[in-house]
């Protein structure tokens, strides 16, 4: 018999819909050890939580995060508010000993969420964060490749995550856009996921250098609570722009492999093109999300004139994951990152082990994250040891 964990989800709306579908599926294709139950679902609008609730599948609902994490029969918060809350709710949750499960970035700061690791830690529960692309079965692929050595000694990693949804410079200013609620613009919504890719399959961060900026520095006002999303609409008056359009950055490896990465939501066509590629002294390896089930391999070994990049379809049963799911190249998709996610995480409740990645992996991304900040206003590399 699967354990129960009771979970109560913060937030109801992009990402609350994510975390839904997984707590709902998980189960129906994966062997469990303990099995999530959508206990209670949180948001502030009653009549838009509650009409979640109904669609979702959630057994009640909570228009005050403060009752959520007070109630005994929840077991496990899950944190998909905007960046600012993320601390509050998750520090609530701790005191009140539940397992917390949050969204990226962990913090506005690096401060906040090293305080948010050691109240965690201090109180022996479980904790997650979710770099949901870790997740994908192409990206745990190459982590095996580079694993078993098939890629050799790492030289390069370049990374982009390249968005266009605010291009138009009549969208107006909806929470992303607000560095009070997100803490920053593409940084810390885009480069944090291809930063922890990069932490996951290349290794820690010696040193950074960035730069930045902001191209639409004034737009409209939006209604206040406003989804981050592409619906949100202008209700009149100008406001300043104050978190980053784009950020570029270098870094070192500490194992000496150089890195570049690149955020953007000025990208024209791009819709969600996070695309990193790896070279090494045995190969190389490239993922684009847009393509989520393809990996494209070189193998310096291979017969002179035979050589070239290979097509991999990571859809085979015997890689990560997809022994759950549907024959070969019958392809899964974006939700499915979050179902495995929500299965590592109950697995590691199950067994009482620490899920990763753990709120560990979400200081060390911070500590990058406010490097490159710092580097950009200080004009000059950064080490992550001053951090």
């Amino acid at each position: 018999m699967a354990k129960k964990v009771n979970v109560g989800l913060v937030g109801y709306k992009f990402m609350g819909k994510a975390h839904s579908n997984a707590y709902s599926d998980v189960a129906m294709f994966f062997d469990m050890d303990a099995e999530p139950v959508m206990k209670a679902i949180c948001g502030r609008s009653e009549e838009g939580v509650k009409a979640a609730a109904e669609k979702f599948g959630w057994e009640s609902y909570e228009t005050s995060w403060e009752d959520l994490v007070k109630r005994d029969d929840i077991h496990l918060v899950d944190v998909t508010a905007p960046s600012n809350f993320h601390k509050e709710i998750s520090l609530g949750a701790i005191e009140n000993g539940k397992n917390v499960f949050c969204e990226k970035p962990l913090a506005l700061n690096l401060a906040d969420a090293r305080e948010m690791l050691q109240a965690a830690e201090e109180a022996g529960v479980k904790h997650m964060i979710n770099f949901n692309y870790r997740k994908a079965p192409a990206i745990a692929l190459v982590r095996k490749m580079i694993d078993d050595g098939l890629l050799g000694e790492l030289y390069h990693f370049r990374g982009v995550y390249l968005q266009d949804w605010i291009i138009d410079p009549e969208f107006p200013i909806v929470w992303r856009l607000d560095k009070s609620v997100a803490g920053s613009g593409s940084h810390g919504d885009l480069n944090a996921h291809i930063i922890d890719i990069a932490r996951y399959l290349v290794g820690e961060f010696e040193s950074v250098v960035g730069m930045e900026e902001t191209f639409i520095k004034e737009r409209s006002l939006t209604e206040v609570g406003t989804t981050g999303g592409l619906a949100a609409q202008a209700t009149g008056g100008r406001g300043k722009v104050d978190v980053d359009d784009a950020t570029l950055f270098l870094t070192r490896f500490a194992n000496g492999a150089l890195g570049s990465f690149e955020a953007t939501r000025f990208a024209a066509g791009r819709r969600n093109h996070n695309r990193f590629e790896i070279n090494g002294s045995k190969g190389s390896v490239v993922f684009n999300l847009e393509r989520m089930n393809e990996l494209e391999y070189y193998n310096v070994d291979d017969p002179e004139g035979l050589q070239g990049f290979r097509t991999i379809q990571a859809t085979d049963s015997s890689h990560p994951y997809l022994h759950a799911w549907w024959p070969p190249a019958h392809i899964i998709g974006y939700e499915h990152t979050f179902i495995h996610q929500v299965h590592d995480l109950m697995q590691a409740i199950a067994h009482d082990t620490m899920p990763s990645p753990s709120f560990v992996d979400g200081v060390k991304c911070q500590e990058i994250l406010d490097a490159v900040v710092k580097s950009i206003a200080e004009k000059r590399w950064v080490e992550i040891s001053e951090m």
